[in-house]
């Protein structure tokens, strides 16, 4: 039998509208589906100017985080029938620029991920960039400094699993009030390449992060923990970042003593 919803979904196009406004639609569920499912019916069926991002559908890319009755969530893996209630209230992340309906501007997120230089950094690196291709990047890929240790690998793995949907950055209370904050997932990624044992950067390669807009801004309430869908935990290795620049900090004071 099927399961009739009322889908209350945030609109606002910046081209066109003064202020956002919320449009209701109603939507048969004939067998259980996700909301990206719902969503995609709904704007092929009923309403083609509907704007909402997805991507790969798998939980994988991240494109389709958005705010679901109050939680943040991702719509291809949220199912209908599991929210409790035949009434479903959409809306865009928070902290960032719609740009329409449930569409974000994900550049803020983005610019604050590359202050941190997301990347192992080797001690040797070929001027212009890395050779691609053929048998040269394949003995670079295999060389001994590339390799990484299994148990270094367990150490850093949670870390890896960001899939950059954003959440965690538009739940971040701080984010909302300072725009400078670099937000969660940009610092516990420099975390995870500090502890990366083939990252060649020294202190003063990531010491700037030292002031109110990086470590010392975070409130530590951890919602970037509980909306993460992939249980990165990005306040856990802010924690230990914080430990290790003031361990580094401490070694810059011994080290000048001498």
């Amino acid at each position: 039998m099927a399961r009739r919803y009322l889908f209350r979904i945030f609109r606002f196009d910046p081209e066109k509208d003064e202020q956002p406004f919320f449009q209701d639609y109603y939507y048969e569920e004939e067998k259980p589906k996700v909301i990206l499912e719902a969503l995609m019916d709904i704007r092929n069926e009923q309403d083609a100017t509907l704007a909402f991002r997805y991507s790969c559908r798998e939980a994988v890319c991240g494109s389709c985080g958005m705010v679901i009755n109050g939680r943040f969530e991702l719509a291809c893996r949220t199912r209908l029938n599991s929210l409790g209630t035949e009434t479903i209230i959409l809306e865009p992340l928070p902290n960032l620029p719609v740009l329409k309906d449930l569409v974000v501007d994900l550049e803020p997120f983005f610019e604050a991920l590359e202050a941190i230089k997301p990347y192992v950094m080797f001690e040797e690196e070929v001027e212009g960039g890395r050779v691609q291709g053929g048998q040269e990047e394949s003995l670079w890929l295999s060389s001994p400094g590339f390799r990484i240790e299994e148990k270094e690998m367990e150490a850093i793995e949670p870390l890896t699993n960001c899939i950059l949907c954003g959440c965690c950055f538009s739940a971040c209370p701080v984010v909302a009030r300072d725009e400078r904050y670099l937000g969660p997932i940009a610092l516990a990624k420099l975390y995870r390449y500090i502890r990366d044992p083939r990252d060649r950067r020294s202190f003063k390669d990531w010491q700037h992060v030292g002031n109110s807009s990086g470590l010392w801004g975070c409130d530590t309430v951890f919602r970037c923990n509980e909306v993460c869908p992939r249980q990165v935990n990005p306040a856990h290795a802010l924690l230990a970042l914080r430990r290790r620049y003031v361990w580094e900090k401490i070694k810059q004071i011994l080290r000048k003593s001498k």
